[in-house]
């Protein structure tokens, strides 16, 4: 029996404050595990520089997201520095269910929401990671590094970081951040000890 017809899938919603690397840290490990997927969210958001529709993000406008919130496509949607973000429930239900483990990186508003989703299956198989910077200053300098903002943006970045964090007691899990290599050791020791849940196999194996 393989590992995916052996126990029920997981999804990890990942969620931090700008800066805080949880982005890097779910491509990490999903390249180099072959048990489970990154899922992609819809935005708003206008694209950047070296970003790639339908890798890094699905790209909307208003409408066509809105469209996809009325037709109940979504599985959490939030208004975050002014855009919609989303995550599409076909990228998430069809893989736990066939033992596959999903991750999200999403905001504290859309786990949120997940969190409280009232379907057996999401219940079932959610667990949630929070990944903030040691410090202030830490998280100062790696949005700073980015030099993709304006002051103005910079300060609301920060802003929305300090209350996102206030939020990191309602998680399973919390990572502070470290180097690259530290942050996805914990990380993978988080994903193995829960896909090792009793609760988590399909069927007794048989003897």
């Amino acid at each position: 029996m393989n590992n995916h017809s052996q126990r029920k899938g997981i999804l990890c919603v990942v969620s931090g404050p700008s800066g805080s690397g949880k982005t890097t840290l779910c491509r990490a490990f999903n390249e180099q595990d072959p048990d489970c997927s990154y899922a992609i969210s819809c935005t708003t958001r206008p694209i950047r520089e070296g970003e790639v529709n339908g890798k890094d993000y699905h790209f909307l406008d208003e409408d066509e997201f809105l469209a996809r919130v009325e037709a109940g496509d979504l599985l959490e949607h939030a208004r975050v520095h002014g855009n919609l973000y989303g995550t599409l429930k076909s990228s998430v239900i069809e893989q736990v269910e066939n033992g596959k483990d999903v991750l999200i990186d999403i905001d504290v508003q859309g786990a949120a929401l997940i969190r409280e989703n009232q379907d057996p299956v999401i219940s079932a198989c959610y667990v949630d990671i929070f990944v903030m910077p040691a410090s202030q200053e830490e998280l100062e300098k790696r949005l700073g590094g980015r030099g993709t903002e304006s002051a103005q943006d910079f300060d609301l970045r920060m802003q929305n970081a300090r209350e996102e964090i206030d939020q990191w007691e309602k998680y399973h899990y919390a990572i502070i951040s470290g180097t690259r290599e530290e942050d996805l050791q914990k990380f993978s020791s988080i994903i193995h000890g829960e896909r090792n849940r009793a609760r988590r196999l399909q069927a007794s194996p048989q003897y």
